[in-house]
């Protein structure tokens, strides 16, 4: 398998890279990230056609666990897949963060548009506490470190931030922003002064009906009817998210939301994480996150 055997080299080379090498690949980055923007006219949004593409992957959060990202990315479903989404949430609450931006940056240099990055509230511009990624730079680099921390925080702002599968399945990081009449309202909303940006990094699903405050700081808590509301405005069934530590997958609102987590173990104690398979089945007609949370491969 290709796939594997790239991902066992570039795994190897992410714990040795220099800093002149990681320094390049940031660079490499920031070249395909912002070929791809020019193409989507500014959006943060990313259109997946279902009908063009055999099988999509999605990742959950990794944080920094470095083990569950190989574990993932030789896995055979990786090998077929025509788009690979990651949710966001790639460094912070693990030690091998550093690592983890080196491995995903040489997938998405090297396999180009199958690769999409989405923004985390961990590659937002309101960075939470504790934001362990500059210390970790500069633990494995010195000084230098700090160099390397501040090009790849610049890179955040390329990352698109929400992924449509059109008449499907909508796909972010944290939540559904209150206030969404079309679709372009979550594709624009990094360029709006409203906050449906922080709320797409950082809100959270919970049942019943209204919007709360969030004791993150940050973003909304949004119920069944601002759920409804905006899946009906952007024309799809469900939700597929990540944000929330859970134990691979987690169901909510009458199978509206899918919560998915990909990452195991220290500071969560998680025992399972999971990535899910959209299969041609799931990309032909809609499925709820019940159905798509069996779906899931989990370890």
């Amino acid at each position: 398998m290709i796939m594997h055997v790239e991902v066992e080299k570039w795994s190897k080379k992410a714990c040795v890279a220099s800093v002149g090498e990681y320094s390049a690949l940031i660079d490499e980055a920031k070249v395909v990230l912002e070929q791809e923007i020019a193409l989507r006219e500014g959006s943060g949004l990313v259109l997946v056609v279902p009908q063009a593409v055999k099988g999509v992957i999605v990742v959950g959060d990794i944080h920094g666990d470095m083990e569950s990202l190989v574990h993932i990315l030789k896995a055979e479903d990786i090998e077929k897949a025509d788009r690979i989404i990651f949710l966001g949430d790639y460094g912070d609450r693990g030690g091998g963060s550093v690592e983890v931006y080196y491995l995903l940056l040489m997938l998405k240099v090297s396999v180009r548009e199958k690769v999409i990055m989405l923004r985390g509230n961990h590659e937002g511009p309101m960075l939470v506490r504790p934001h362990d990624l500059p210390s970790l730079f500069t633990k494995r680099y010195g000084a230098k470190g700090n160099t390397l921390y501040k090009k790849l925080k610049e890179l955040w702002a390329y990352l698109p931030h929400a992924v449509l599968v059109e008449g499907r399945y909508l796909l972010l990081h944290g939540g559904l922003p209150r206030n969404v009449a079309s679709i372009k309202d979550i594709a624009y909303a990094h360029e709006t002064a409203s906050s449906n940006f922080e709320e797409i990094l950082w809100s959270d699903p919970v049942e019943g009906k209204g919007y709360f405050h969030s004791l993150r700081g940050a973003g909304m808590l949004f119920g069944e009817n601002v759920t409804d509301k905006v899946l009906r405005a952007v024309g799809v069934k469900t939700l597929i998210r990540s944000h929330e530590p859970c134990e691979g997958v987690k169901v909510q609102q009458q199978g509206r939301i899918l919560t998915l987590f990909s990452r195991k173990g220290a500071p969560y104690f998680n025992t399972r994480a999971a990535y899910l398979v959209l299969d041609e089945n799931a990309l032909r007609e809609a499925k709820d996150a019940a159905k798509l949370a069996r779906d899931a491969r989990i370890w």
